[in-house]
């Protein structure tokens, strides 16, 4: 963070700064654990925690100044609400970076894809910051701002929506000069009525650009494409068409490998490159990053190998780890969404190669009264993509074990369990060397902690 003043601090969200209170804020965080020397301690009240329980641990390990909404024994500034705050905080800080080093504001949305697509970016542009983990709410996507200082060219957020007015909430913080939006699915399709709402709510990005800026968009999702119209510009990429056009795409063991073609750029190709990601979904958000990076202004062949060649790096996503004893394992466990459940299955088979295939796959959450019908048609794919053995974990995700046995499931082809241990029990007894499993699930479910046990020391 660029070095501000307490005062400049209580300027800016709109609090009162305690008496006497002369100091400079380096850093912002929420967890007073985190907290550094000379930084800004932000104490919210959760719904079993009271940050400001926690204002003595964050001044004994140096915090300056404290952001609360009730006086503490601390330098602080108090305000009304501390969320609201932190927003007003990363609004302010982001206006006084663009006045004094022209950064550059790169906005991501989608119903899948967008940690994955931020990750990319993170490897591929220099003096980048992009957010930790998936911090891409309206407490997670302005502590991504504030680590941004005066070195920073691109900024990366990831947008995510759990309603309509979410996004527009963001971009208030943070407009936008590309806003990128990948895909319209059934992610958090509880709070919507249908999926024309979730892109509705996804469109909200486009609108937050500044003027000028580029909206980059997925033409191949039939929900996502009519968005480049609601831009100034806008950089459509697809399969075969767009922008950004992927050509030839086949995939070896779960990697795709492909040409991209660049429209109205002289007829450049760029080179078959194979992509370190598992999974041919990872597609899409390729192409995305490609297309930002060709817009901050990379020279092509020098991002598409960039891109091509970064890995993953947030947990639990399409992390494949070859243990010792010759069992793959793919950990995709820190989300789900029928879409991305589906993209890991196929992921499944392909990295498989003609070995067994096990599909461990736990609770889509946030489907509302969509779930059992989400679930059921999971434990349908299962056996229509001839997935040699399915665990299913957890009561929410009964549905899909029903639907499996429905299908034609029979024997130990697909088990239900109720508890990780169980699930590892059946694991243990049952593979061997050669076999592969995916283990997919939404975070909630737990089942992440089930891929660490499988992994190991192996990872």
């Amino acid at each position: 963070m660029r070095p501000v003043t307490a005062q400049w601090v209580a300027n800016a969200v709109g609090g009162t700064l305690a008496a006497d209170v002369d100091a400079m804020v380096l850093g912002v965080d929420k967890d007073s654990r985190a907290v550094r020397p000379g930084w800004l301690y932000v104490a919210f009240i959760g719904e079993r925690v009271d940050g400001h329980d926690f204002v003595p641990q964050a001044i004994e390990a140096g915090a300056a100044l404290c952001l609360v909404s009730e006086p503490v024994d601390a330098p602080h500034v108090l305000v009304a609400d501390v969320q609201a705050a932190l927003g007003d905080l990363a609004r302010a800080y982001l206006a006084l970076l663009r006045a004094e080093s022209g950064i550059t504001v790169i906005g991501i949305t989608g119903s899948n894809g967008k940690t994955t697509t931020k990750d990319l970016l993170a490897q591929a542009l220099p003096d980048v910051v992009a957010p930790v983990g998936s911090f891409n709410n309206e407490i997670g996507m302005p502590l991504t701002v504030l680590r941004a200082d005066a070195s920073t060219r691109f900024l990366v957020l990831e947008m995510g929506a759990s309603g309509l007015g979410h996004i527009d909430y963001l971009t208030s913080i943070a407009p936008l000069d590309i806003a990128v939006v990948l895909t319209v699915g059934t992610a958090h399709m509880g709070e919507y009525a249908s999926p024309d709402d979730v892109a509705v709510a996804k469109s909200e990005i486009v609108r937050g650009l500044v003027p000028g800026g580029v909206a980059i968009v997925n033409g191949d999702d039939a929900r996502v494409a009519p968005m480049a119209a609601l831009a100034e510009r806008a950089l459509v990429f697809g399969n075969g068409h767009g922008d950004l056009a992927a050509r030839g795409v086949v995939t070896e063991r779960g990697r795709a490998s492909l040409e991209v073609a660049l429209a109205g750029d002289s007829g450049t190709v760029l080179p078959r490159r194979t992509l370190s990601l598992v999974g041919e979904h990872h597609v899409t958000n390729a192409l995305a990053a490609l297309g930002v990076c060709l817009e901050c202004g990379l020279d092509p062949e020098d991002a598409w190998e960039r891109v091509a060649a970064a890995g993953p790096v947030s947990a639990h996503r399409m992390a494949v780890t070859e243990r010792p004893d010759g069992v793959t394992v793919i950990d995709d466990a820190y989300n789900a969404s029928i879409e991305s459940v589906r993209a890991a299955l196929r992921a499944l088979k392909l990295v498989a190669d003609g070995g067994r295939t096990f599909a461990v796959l736990g609770e889509i959450r946030e489907l509302g009264d969509a779930s059992v019908t989400i679930h059921d048609q999971i434990g349908t794919e299962v056996v229509r993509l001839r997935i040699d053995r399915t665990v299913i974990v957890g009561e929410g995700a009964r549905p899909a074990f029903v639907a499996a046995v429905r299908e034609g499931s029979w024997g130990d082809e697909a088990a239900y369990v109720d508890t990780i241990g169980e699930a590892r029990a059946l694991l243990e007894d049952a593979l061997a060397p050669g076999d592969t499993v995916l283990v997919k699930a939404s975070h909630g479910s737990g089942l992440w902690e089930l891929a660490d046990q499988l992994v190991g020391g192996a990872r």
